[in-house]
């Protein structure tokens, strides 16, 4: 089982890591961002869309809607939810935040209880317990941050550090 300290931990790292990732994403134009790459979304764009789809389905799943107010489909296709770069970006920094303060409200008995949650995927209601779909969750950001990652690193963008290791301490963050 993993602990709310590790999740509020890896929120972090993935608000860290989007920062990051954007960044270095916006030094490519935006015809450049949705070029197909032959990724498994194609694109980075599209690539960056499924994260914030699949991070904004979890976090619904996780706070029962209450933190999100905004409609997206049930299963992500190969459909942008957000088709321009200002809106795409807007969304992650907004959603980045839900996750913070979500994960600051974790606690040991809530990651330990059962969790149920319906996947629009297999058309199933699935079962677990809550700390499980939460490592989900940001396993999952890294699976497609990798992705990204390489896909900029074709195009001769590099990133930096990416480890969780290399994450700036809290009062590095605020020194800068």
């Amino acid at each position: 089982m993993i602990s709310p300290e590790y999740a509020q931990l890896l929120a972090r790292y993935n608000r860290w890591m989007n920062d990051k990732m954007y960044a270095a994403s916006e030094q490519l134009s935006d015809a450049e961002r949705k070029a197909d790459r032959g990724a498994f979304f194609k694109s980075i764009h599209s690539t960056l869309n499924h994260l914030v789809w699949g991070d904004a389905m979890w976090l619904a799943r996780f706070t029962k809607g209450t933190a999100l107010e905004r409609s997206m489909p049930t299963t992500p296709g190969n459909v942008d939810v957000h088709a321009e770069w200002d809106a795409l970006k807007a969304a992650r920094i907004k959603l980045d935040d839900e996750l913070m303060i979500w994960a600051g409200s974790l606690d040991a008995v809530w990651l330990a209880s059962d969790f149920s949650w319906y996947s629009g995927l297999t058309k199933s209601t699935r079962n677990g317990p809550a700390w499980q779909s939460v490592t989900h969750m940001f396993n999952h950001q890294t699976h497609h941050r990798g992705q990204v990652t390489t896909l900029l690193v074709q195009q001769k963008i590099d990133l930096g550090a990416t480890d969780l290791i290399m994450l700036p301490q809290q009062s590095d963050i605020s020194a800068a």
